[in-house]
């Protein structure tokens, strides 16, 4: 559970490339499929300094089962983890370079927002762009560009390099494709179709 900071799950292929596979921050379990699987195809490591809660797979495998409410979170989180994997494969295999990064930042600003850790429209990015490069499929350099594009169009600004400040989230959304469907968000956040 990660208590503070952020988290990645990554994979390397062939050649020595990572390929940042997702994001995680406070109050985010990490891999609770693999309390049943047993065995992670895949990396774990914070990209920041952070507080984790280590849970022994036994006494998670004890909660979810001895307490149904509990395993049915469990189950929900996980489910939830999908939807985002699978919009994630979809970003990186059907949308343009600016698509995606602006696909991200709207992920970015709710799931922050949601984590208390930003607001919609104004954040401090916990990535590099050589990290969003990772994340997205793109080279580093395609990354200063989409974003120099974002910031001349009016869709983003940036007062230093790791803070985002949204214009018009809906102009934003909309450059994206981003529907926060996926997100399965809380009763009370807006979804924003």
């Amino acid at each position: 559970m990660i208590l503070s900071g952020f988290a990645i799950r990554h994979k390397i292929v062939g050649g020595g490339h990572r390929q940042i596979l997702s994001i995680h921050m406070r109050g985010e379990a990490v891999d609770l499929q693999n309390t049943l699987l047993r065995t992670s195809d895949h990396s774990v490591q914070m990209l920041s300094r952070g507080d984790v809660a280590l849970i022994a797979r036994s006494k998670i495998e004890q909660l979810a089962f001895e307490r149904p409410a509990v395993g049915k979170a469990m189950w929900i989180d996980t489910l939830v983890d999908a939807s985002i994997h699978r919009e994630w494969v979809a970003n990186i295999g059907r949308r343009d370079a600016k698509t995606r990064i602006a696909h991200l930042l709207c992920e970015l600003s709710l799931r922050l927002k949601v984590a208390g850790l930003g607001d919609q429209d104004n954040y401090e990015m916990p990535l590099t762009q050589e990290q969003l490069a990772d994340a997205t499929g793109l080279t580093p350099v395609h990354v200063n560009r989409s974003i120099k594009y974002l910031e001349a169009e009016g869709l983003i600004e940036r007062i230093s390099p790791r803070s985002i400040t949204i214009g018009d989230w809906r102009k934003l959304a909309d450059f994206g494709d981003f529907n926060s469907q996926y997100l399965h968000l809380q009763d009370g956040e807006p979804a924003l179709a």
